[in-house]
Parts: structure tokens; C-alpha cells; sequence
């Protein structure tokens, strides 16, 4: 698309969106909702098996800029909905369709935030992968496109509705086994180098230029393509946005107080046992500092780990008491301090002493964590549930929730690359008096494929 066509295209989605901004009618749960899956090499494939579980819905429309992914795309859509789809190679033309209802969007990083809001200006609703965009400024933008146009979008963190999740968040907020004043999160995954692929020409049917769009353009590698993207500045938010933000929104969601950005980063780590293309850090450990006082931390990394209390990946709420743990599928565990036994130590000043710099810790199972008496409700459901109601404030997690949790990934990047301690001013989303650390709240973007700072 020409830049004259992507401003027409802009402007006619504008003018479209301001006619849809009046109320919208509820719609009948008979109705069907036609949605357009974008993305399809990986999570997408598993969106249109999720929603084939979800009444009346129908995949119309498959896009991707890998058109050899298609045929089986299109064979798998037939046999789950009884229906061929129309395959896109590009979303601008799907989102022509008037008969295309919402778009779900599985592609990379750095593609999520003009999806979405290309779509919201063309007046369809949006269910949005995790994290929600690739950098801080976008995250607003999405949020802004959502409010203008009156859109449904949802931010594909979808752990917010398991049931325990859920449980265990409910028992944190309401300070059932005290009051939290420290969170930890941790992801240790482990996962095999990429190692080291020559540059070579494009494969027939893979638009490269329109899978890098607002990247920096660079020669096709299988390394930065399919998944690979993962391992590169130029279209990942490293383990600490692909992973680590699942946890993060866990803590935000279960911390009824965090629902601002922290004031003080921090984010050290690094590339270690690096023998491949990969530039992103395989290692990072951040901390969150908070108005009142209290932190959030994360440490994740992509190389062999020992667990931390029995689990590999999950979250822990600090107290007085001890912590809540999503080990053993939600638990609590009290902590209690007791004096060493020294009874060969002479009494007084001494064995007081001793008492004191030598005490022990027991650990014992806590009070149980209740479920919920609530009905199961899948992330998948509850988009298309408010995508008929047009209540947004009944999604599990609107795309204001998914930019704050996502936010902390961003922030934990930025702390990384500039490797110093940050101030943030929560109300202006920025770094005062910070230029360098300013940069990185947004990127450059290479033309025509633009976040415009007007949605």
C-alpha cells in the first residue's frame, strides 16, 4: 500500500469510526461474530482451534504474510467451522471486509500495536497476544485507538481467567493472610540456542518486507523469522515481554494497589554462553519500586536454573505471616522465627546475642486458598461475551490492563539497555530530564508502517 493509499485508508477509517462511536446495540447471543485470525504460523493456529469452542463464532478470514502457511491453515479452518476461509496477505485489505466483525492478533512484537489500531479505526474489535505492543508509547496508543473509536479489546493475557489464578488474586487483594509489601515473579525456561543461520534470499510466498514492517529492514534470516524474532532487539521485548508479563499481570491483578507505574527501575543481566545471532539478553533481573514503598521483582532467563521454593515459573506474595505462593496450585506458607537452642552458651549478654544473630526459620503449610464460587469463563469467551454486550469494563483484561502489565516489561528493557537506575513519572508516562532513556519509550519507524501519534 502507497502512502496516499494508507492516508486514504486512515481517513476513511477515521470517518467510519466516528460514526460507530455513538452507542452500539447490544447484540443477540445468536448472532454470529465472523473474526479474522492474523498471524497463523504458531499462536494463531491455536486461536481458531480455541474459538471453534466458543458459540456462534465463525473464522471468516485467515491473514499472514507467509502465504505457504494457507493451505493448511485453510484446511484445518474448513474442518473446525464447516467453511472454507478467505486467506489476506494483507491485514489493510481484510479490514475492508464489512462483514468481518473483530480480528484476534498473534503476529510478532512489534506488530501488535498498528494492528490493533488499524483495526480499531476500521471499527473492528480486537483480541490482542501478550505483550501487547513493543514498546511503552504504543501500549498508550492502543489504549487511546480503543477509547476513540469504542472498540471491544481485549490483551491476550489469558491466565487471568483460570480459576485458581483467580482464587489466589482474591485471597491477596481482600489481605486474607496479611498485607503484601514485597512480590517476586519468576520465569526460568529454558531454551536451546539458535544459533548461527546465514543471511539467504526470501522463500517464495513470504512477504518479507511487509513481516519486518515497522522494523529496521534487514536481509531475510531464518533466525529473525518464524519464532526467531524472539532473539532480536530490532521485534522482541526479550523473555522478560514474552514470558515474564504473564507473571507480572498475576502480581498487578492480585496487588489491588498497582494499578499506577512504579517510580524507581532497575534491571541488570546479560547474553551469557552465547554462541548464536541472538542479541537480546538471556538473562535479566529487574526490580519495581513503587510511591508506598513496597517492590515488585523479576528475574527470568532462557538458561539451565535450579527452582525456587519447587517452581520453575510463578509468583510470591510477601507478609507478615509468611507468603502466598501459585505452587502447589495456590497455597500459603507461614513463616515463623524461632531462637537457637545454645545450652552451652553462657547466659546474659552473650547467649542474648547469639540468640539473636543465629535464629532459625520454620516453615509450615498456611491456611488453605479458597476457589471462587464463579462459573469458568475462558479468556476466549468473555472477549466475544463483550464483544456482543459492548461492555468493556466486563473483559478480564481490557487493553489498559494489558499496557500497565505490559508497561513493566518495557521499563525493565529500558533500565537493562541504559544500565542505570531509572526515575519514572507515572502520570506523564516518562523519564524527566532523561533524553536517552525518553528514546526508548518509542521507536523509529520505518515507512509507511508508522504509529501515528493521532490515532
Amino acid at each position: 500500500m502507497s502512502l496516499t493509499s494508507r492516508r486514504h485508508f486512515v481517513k476513511s477509517a477515521a470517518l467510519a469510526g466516528a460514526a460507530v462511536r455513538a452507542a452500539w446495540p447490544q447484540r443477540s447471543p445468536n448472532e454470529q461474530i465472523n473474526l479474522g485470525i492474523v498471524g497463523i504460523h504458531g499462536r494463531g493456529r491455536e486461536h481458531y482451534n480455541f474459538f471453534s469452542k466458543v458459540s456462534n463464532v465463525r473464522v471468516a478470514f485467515l491473514c499472514d504474510i507467509d502465504e505457504r502457511l494457507f493451505p493448511q491453515g485453510v484446511a484445518e479452518v474448513e474442518k473446525l467451522y464447516g467453511r472454507k476461509p478467505e486467506t489476506f496477505v494483507d491485514i489493510r485489505k481484510m479490514l475492508e471486509r464489512k462483514d468481518l466483525d473483530a480480528i484476534t492478533v498473534a503476529t510478532p512484537d512489534h506488530w501488535h500495536a498498528l494492528h490493533t489500531i488499524w483495526a480499531c479505526q476500521a471499527g473492528k474489535d480486537v483480541y490482542v497476544e501478550k505483550p501487547v505492543c513493543y514498546c511503552l508509547r504504543e501500549g498508550r496508543k492502543m489504549v487511546e485507538a480503543a477509547r476513540k473509536y469504542n472498540r471491544i479489546v481485549q490483551a491476550g493475557l489469558n491466565r487471568r481467567c483460570e480459576p485458581r489464578i483467580r482464587a489466589g488474586a482474591k485471597f491477596v487483594r481482600e489481605e486474607k493472610f496479611g498485607k503484601v509489601y514485597r512480590a517476586k515473579a519468576i520465569v526460568y525456561r529454558g531454551r536451546l540456542p539458535i544459533g548461527k543461520v546465514p543471511e539467504s534470499s526470501i522463500p517464495e510466498g513470504v512477504n518479507w518486507d511487509m513481516f519486518l514492517g515497522p522494523a529496521p529492514y534487514k536481509p531475510f534470516s531464518l533466525n529473525r523469522f518464524h519464532y526467531g524474532w524472539h532473539f532480536f532487539w530490532d521485534t522482541s521485548t526479550t523473555e522478560v515481554g514474552n514470558n515474564g508479563v504473564h507473571y507480572l499481570d498475576q502480581i498487578r491483578l492480585a496487588w489491588g494497589n498497582k494499578n499506577e507505574h512504579p517510580v524507581k527501575i532497575t534491571c541488570t543481566g546479560g547474553l551469557f554462553l552465547n554462541e548464536s545471532d541472538q542479541d537480546v539478553p538471556n538473562y535479566q533481573a529487574a526490580s519495581f519500586e513503587y510511591r508506598d514503598g513496597s517492590i515488585i521483582d523479576l528475574e527470568v532467563t532462557n538458561l539451565p536454573t535450579p527452582s525456587i521454593g519447587g517452581i520453575l515459573e510463578g509468583v510470591f506474595f510477601y507478609t507478615r505471616q509468611g507468603y502466598v505462593t501459585s505452587a502447589n496450585n495456590w497455597s500459603t506458607v507461614v513463616g515463623e522465627f524461632t531462637a537457637r537452642d545454645t545450652p552451652d552458651t553462657p547466659t546474659g549478654v552473650s547467649n542474648r546475642v547469639n540468640r539473636l544473630s543465629f535464629p532459625r526459620v520454620a516453615y509450615k503449610p498456611g491456611p488453605p486458598i479458597p476457589d471462587l464460587n464463579e462459573p469458568e469463563v475462558t479468556h476466549w469467551q468473555n472477549f466475544i461475551d463483550c464483544v456482543r454486550s459492548r461492555k468493556r469494563e466486563d473483559l478480564r483484561c481490557d487493553i489498559l490492563e494489558g499496557h500497565m502489565s505490559t508497561a513493566l516489561c518495557h521499563l525493565a528493557n529500558i533500565a537493562f539497555r541504559t544500565g542505570r537506575k531509572l526515575t519514572f513519572d507515572p502520570a506523564t508516562e516518562t523519564f524527566p530530564g532523561d533524553a536517552e532513556a525518553n528514546r526508548l519509550l518509542t521507536r523509529t519507524y520505518r515507512a509507511p508502517y508508522v504509529v501515528p501519534d493521532q490515532v
